[in-house]
């Protein structure tokens, strides 16, 4: 392979998630009750992770992730971790096109600031010793966004007298969190958001209702505020990139519509790479792509072509037929393959196999490979 290939985000990658095995379901299960303690389940979590990760090297993925084990949510569990933010019921489900969620959820208690305590730090120290050398371990992260949204940021006036400082401490927590996991040895980080797809929602939804619609591109300016600040002087040899999440719970979906609406302010983040879903017709065509990469010419996007909410194989011709549609767009140089999102972004995991998302991976590296070749 060419060294180009081997630039993170690589020509065939992941997005993180990973059906949970059922006795690690079984050993959550347990610790929830109160019949093993927290040990007994980091002993269990690091077995299946290690396992996981052996997987992942054996299917040929050069970045590895301890598939999200540890966690019950995809976004809250980090989001519990910071300090200044709290968990209680929402008593709520999340709105899922055909299925309900558990009602977790996260509200600030006090000011947001960095917990060098996280616990996903010492989660990541034990993906890396795994990954060892013949592989990257990628930390995953939810965007410090999904505090906007979901009631999660009611109450910031009761912390904060300007919104501007509030947002300017949430930049600050997440950009000391993600030097804190380069200093600890990550190189590839992915902060996953779908916030933007909920924008794209609105912004289609409001466009004839000039109030509304202002509300939520003032939400989007804020998002390229803090996200922005969050990343501002990390390690230039550090690759942060977002993955541009449209829901995922038991095969599920939140959100619909092509990238035009938000496509401008994605142009504005100074990640270096793009997961962005393509699986369907409701992620709309590859246009809006041209947007980003005319003011980011080095900036890669993964094109999340094989969906993970399903374990039917996708044709091979016609995903490296969408592949070169896009090439219309953005050179081929500059673009990679995925699925479109994990395969078990809450602990429920999608409806598929593990032999599915398997055979999911062996694929995309297959397409990969013929691609860039």
């Amino acid at each position: 392979m060419t060294q180009s290939t081997l630039t993170a985000p690589f020509r065939y990658d992941i997005v993180g998630s990973f059906l949970r095995p059922q006795a690690l379901k079984d050993a959550r299960a347990k610790f929830q009750a109160g019949q093993i303690s927290q040990e007994e389940l980091t002993a269990v979590e690091n077995q299946w992770i290690a396992d996981l990760i052996q997987k992942e090297k054996a299917v040929g993925l050069h970045a590895v992730t301890d598939g999200e084990f540890r966690r019950s949510w995809w976004h809250l569990d980090f989001l519990w971790g910071l300090k200044g933010v709290k968990k209680y019921d929402y008593r709520e489900s999340y709105k899922f096109h055909g299925a309900k969620t558990r009602t977790d959820n996260a509200e600030l208690s006090g000011r947001v600031a960095y917990n060098p305590d996280h616990p996903f730090f010492a989660a990541f120290k034990y993906t890396q010793e795994q990954a060892g050398d013949d592989a990257i371990a990628k930390q995953t992260i939810p965007s410090p966004t999904l505090l906007f949204r979901d009631n999660r940021s009611d109450n910031w006036p009761q912390f904060y007298d300007q919104r501007a400082d509030y947002l300017d401490d949430l930049a600050t927590a997440y950009r000391r969190t993600i030097q804190h996991f380069y200093d600890l040895g990550c190189r590839y980080l992915q902060i996953d958001d779908t916030t933007w797809a909920f924008l794209i929602s609105k912004l289609n939804e409001t466009k004839d209702k000039p109030e509304e619609h202002a509300k939520y591109t003032s939400l989007a300016e804020d998002a390229v505020t803090v996200i922005n600040g969050a990343l501002k002087g990390l390690p230039a040899d550090l690759t942060v990139t977002t993955h541009i999440c449209r829901g995922n719970f038991k095969s599920t979906f939140l959100f619909s519509g092509g990238y035009a609406p938000v496509a401008k302010y994605l142009a504005q983040l100074n990640y270096d790479g793009f997961f962005l879903e393509y699986d369907n017709d409701r992620s709309g065509d590859f246009s809006p792509l041209a947007t980003i990469w005319n003011q980011r010419p080095n900036v890669r996007i993964v094109l999340g072509l094989i969906t993970s909410k399903s374990g039917e194989l996708e044709d091979k011709q016609k995903i490296i037929d969408r592949l070169h549609e896009a090439a219309e767009h953005v050179p081929l140089a500059n673009l990679c393959l995925s699925p479109q999102c994990g395969f078990a972004s809450t602990e429920e995991g999608n409806i598929l196999t593990e032999e599915q998302e398997w055979a999911k991976l062996k694929l995309v590296k297959e397409i990969a490979d013929k691609v860039w070749q």
